[in-house]
């Protein structure tokens, strides 16, 4: 058996194309609806938010999707990512799988981040756009927008969630040293910030909310866009680099996965490094295990209703079909901070809804306790968002060991941890807890979400 423990590509190896699922879904993803008329929307209802070439992308159902070579020069910075034999984690498992990492923490930013940010930014400046606005969570999406923008000389506002703004001093820095401005969420800056405000003065914020800032601001000046970290179709899309490498890289190392593990917020690493080999699946290929993993105080996936709901606890988005806890509800501030969103990407949900994927829940505490193991096995501390990921892992390969199973695991160590170490110091000192959700307010949320007859 080999030993080998990295597997690299050549930077002429990077894909040249990106992977659109959508062509190889078997039923077409639900449609979008405007806000307002609530009718499927068409492209000039989105060019308030996006230009017209991302627009495309969102609505494309070709399989391929070139990316730019301006693109794929900056992604030459980081890309291709290296893939990990876990040997370490192995045999401290004492585990017969074969257990393999994709690493995305190589990065400028330090997470998969700015595999969207860098063309979102490249695709607004070809269209003439001066500023974007957008939110964060915990502050990986706005540290890679904060990277691409500045490449590019725009400008950008980030809306920070409140409570992930106070526990990550210097996810703000990096931001502010890479030129972006950064203001917590709800925030005084926008009338939707200062209606939450009113009501709460002490909010922790919300994905959710800092969307609806960052929205309200967008559509108030011509030369704005608004750009979004996860969730939609063109974020998914850009994410597949990461699984596209991969598929090269188990090749290289004379394996395919038996199972694909990946953390799940909104849904972008994990659709980045899945979507590629489900539609290998869909074309005729090896069909390995999907597990989407997701935090247990905030599980759209394995408790949330799929229905039409707001990316945004305004109402200001259009309405797309998912996984929903309902925009109305406020996560509690557990320490994943980029898992901390109300809904799961509409092409992850209806992956999920045709049977291509399985979902599992667990808690703060077991997912930092594997970010741990894997720190001391492997020598990477992860982000605490991967750290559901690694935890989905360990969880396949103690499987493996029980049933005497040599299966391939593979997943998406999604970033490090490197500005998240408070979050571990309280780990080591006992006070980390398993924060979890109000039930009421969860049966509130869904109960409020918007009356939507379902398109003919």
């Amino acid at each position: 058996m080999s030993k080998q423990t990295k597997f690299l590509l050549n930077e002429d190896q990077m894909p040249k194309a990106w992977y659109n699922l959508q062509a190889d879904l078997p039923k077409p993803l639900p449609v979008v609806l405007h806000p307002g008329t609530m009718q499927p929307v068409g492209p000039d209802d989105l060019a308030p938010l996006f230009p017209m070439s991302l627009i495309l992308q969102e609505v494309s159902t070709e399989r391929e999707v070139e990316i730019p070579e301006p693109v794929r020069d900056v992604y030459r910075l980081w890309r291709p990512a290296p893939l990990y034999r876990a040997h370490g984690l192995e045999k401290a498992l004492g585990t017969c799988a074969k257990i393999y990492y994709k690493y995305e923490g190589v990065s400028p930013a330090g997470s998969h981040k700015p595999n969207t940010a860098v063309p979102q930014a490249f695709f607004n400046k070809e269209a003439g756009v001066k500023r974007l606005v957008t939110e964060t969570g915990a502050g990986q999406w706005g540290t890679s927008l904060a990277f691409a923008g500045g490449h590019y000389g725009l400008q950008v506002e980030v809306f920070q969630v409140r409570v992930s703004y106070d526990q990550k001093p210097y996810r703000r820095a990096m931001m502010e040293t890479y030129g972006a401005r950064c203001v917590a969420s709800p925030s005084i800056e926008t009338e939707y910030g200062r209606s939450v405000l009113a009501k709460h003065p002490d909010h922790r914020g919300s994905l959710g909310i800092a969307i609806s800032e960052a929205v309200e601001l967008a559509v108030q000046r011509d030369d704005t866009k608004y750009a979004l970290g996860s969730v939609l179709n063109h974020v998914l899309l850009h994410q597949t680099v990461i699984g596209l490498e991969a598929m090269q890289q188990m090749e290289m190392a004379d394996t395919w996965p038996d199972v694909v593990v990946g953390c799940t917020g909104g849904g972008s690493n994990f659709a980045g490094m899945v979507f590629p080999f489900i539609g290998h699946g869909l074309r005729g290929g090896p069909k390995p295990r999907i597990v989407a993993v997701e935090p247990a105080a905030c599980p759209s996936l394995t408790r949330g209703k799929y229905a039409y709901d707001f990316g945004d606890t305004a109402g200001m988005t259009p309405l797309t079909k998912m996984h929903t806890l309902g925009s109305q509800f406020t996560p509690p501030g557990f320490h994943a901070g980029g898992l901390r969103y109300h809904g799961m990407a509409p092409m992850v949900s209806h992956a999920k809804e045709l049977g291509l994927l399985e979902a599992v829940a667990y808690k703060q505490v077991e997912c930092f306790e594997a970010g741990v193991l894997f720190a001391r096995t492997e020598g990477i501390v992860p982000a605490p968002e991967a750290n559901h990921a690694v935890r989905g892992a360990i969880v396949e390969a103690l499987r493996c060991k029980r049933e005497g199973k040599a299966e391939t695991i593979l997943f998406c160590l999604s970033g490090h941890g490197h500005f998240d170490m408070a979050s571990y110091q309280k780990y080591f000192a006992g006070q980390l807890s398993d924060e979890s959700y109000d039930e009421a307010e969860l049966a509130m949320a869904l109960a409020g979400l918007p009356s939507v007859p379902e398109p003919a």
